[in-house]
């Protein structure tokens, strides 16, 4: 049996989903002062006030005013090797998996589960809000 890994260090992380990217960078920004922490393409922007994380995506074809813009949540992880054990300890308990342990980007590394109504969840090591 898998044990459960350290508790994780909170949800830092929300990725939305958005008709109005330009708006919503320019809302999240300069309204609310977030700064740019990645910008990779012209339909994604990563933003933080320090200790978190929003990620704005371009909706992929435009939503219903009322649609669900929630893109996914994520939980921050504190040591890189812990997501591979989280991993584990999800399929040990048949959670619904997504996507493997990746790293990505500037050395974050993640899965995608979901939670069981259907949320789709990240278990994120993200180097500048994990060493907290």
């Amino acid at each position: 049996m898998v044990d459960r890994p350290p508790p994780t260090a909170g949800m830092h992380h929300v990725a939305l989903y958005v008709n109005a990217f330009d708006a919503c960078v320019d809302f999240y920004t300069r309204l609310l002062g977030m700064n740019v922490e990645w910008h990779p393409d012209p339909d994604n922007i990563y933003l933080t006030s320090g200790s978190d994380n929003v990620a704005i995506h371009r909706a992929p074809h435009a939503q219903a005013a009322d649609a669900q813009r929630l893109s996914h949540i994520g939980f921050i992880i504190r040591k890189i090797e812990e997501v591979d054990d989280w991993y584990a300890f999800m399929v040990e308990h048949d959670t619904p998996i997504v996507t493997e342990p990746k790293t990505h980007r500037d050395g974050a590394r993640s899965f995608y589960c979901r939670d069981p109504d259907g949320t789709l969840v990240q278990m994120l090591y993200h180097p500048p809000l994990s060493a907290g």
